[in-house]
């Protein structure tokens, strides 16, 4: 069992995990960063802390982000674009997150991560009907899905074995690194807590929205604080998202 409070020596960059592959940095097209200029900053400070690659994956959310993957594809040629011209050398991919809801359609073209994994989402207050069917629905379709941030699904919280079902159907699951420093609160913070106790986590991911979060984050990996928490633990980012990119259109 992964034993998250054993401290090791003191690690203040996150190297360790390397890939991140959650996050709303693609400018303009969600309720993450809102231009070029945003977007090349956030990027800038997440190489300074030692990832290798990022995974940007706006909401696609019909009722308030109906994003496709021309509207994606077109925002990371942008922030590609000022990568280059500002010489950073980071590998930026992309994907999206999807909401689980009745809008949600496999027929469309589907903004996969590597063309092969699918992040998907729920409310936090309510668990989306059908979602076992709708887990299995992305399988047929040749997907893997990963079920973002499950500790902060309050409707789990009294009933934490409900997520086996996730792992049973062949599920990931993705750890937000801030859940674990308590930026969403204690209960999420205890959720997170016990799934990596159980060792249920797959994947981590910065789901970097904001200023506020980077700040939260860069403070929990430059103090060594989250290496002392997570550092140990075997996440998947690079074994499933080290080998190649998303191609775009």
């Amino acid at each position: 069992m992964f034993n998250f409070f054993t401290k090791k020596n003191k690690i203040t960059d996150i190297s360790w995990l390397g890939i991140d592959m959650h996050s709303h940095i693609l400018p303009g097209i969600d309720d993450g960063s809102p231009d070029v200029a945003t977007s090349l900053r956030f990027v800038k400070a997440l190489e300074d802390l030692g990832f290798s690659q990022l995974i940007a994956t706006p909401h696609i959310f019909k009722e308030l982000y109906p994003n496709t993957k021309i509207t994606i594809d077109q925002a990371r040629f942008a922030l590609q674009l000022a990568m280059d011209q500002s010489q950073v050398s980071l590998k930026l991919d992309s994907g999206a997150e999807y909401m689980i809801d009745q809008d949600f359609d496999l027929e469309a073209e589907m903004c996969a991560i590597q063309e092969k994994f699918l992040l998907i989402e729920m409310s936090y207050l309510n668990e989306s009907p059908n979602i076992s069917q709708r887990v299995f629905d992305v399988e047929i379709k040749g997907y893997r899905p990963i079920l973002a941030h499950p500790e902060r699904y309050t409707f789990y919280f009294k009933d934490r074995a409900r997520l086996n079902r996730f792992k049973e159907k062949g599920c990931l699951l993705q750890l937000n690194l801030l859940s674990i420093v308590g930026y969403y609160g204690k209960e999420v913070k205890q959720f997170a807590e016990y799934l990596l106790k159980e060792n249920m986590y797959d994947l981590a991911g910065t789901d970097l929205h904001h200023d506020k979060h980077l700040h939260t984050l860069t403070d929990a990996v430059q103090s060594g604080k989250l290496y002392d928490l997570i550092g140990q633990y075997p996440f998947k980012n690079n074994e499933l998202f080290g080998q190649g990119l998303t191609e775009t259109l």
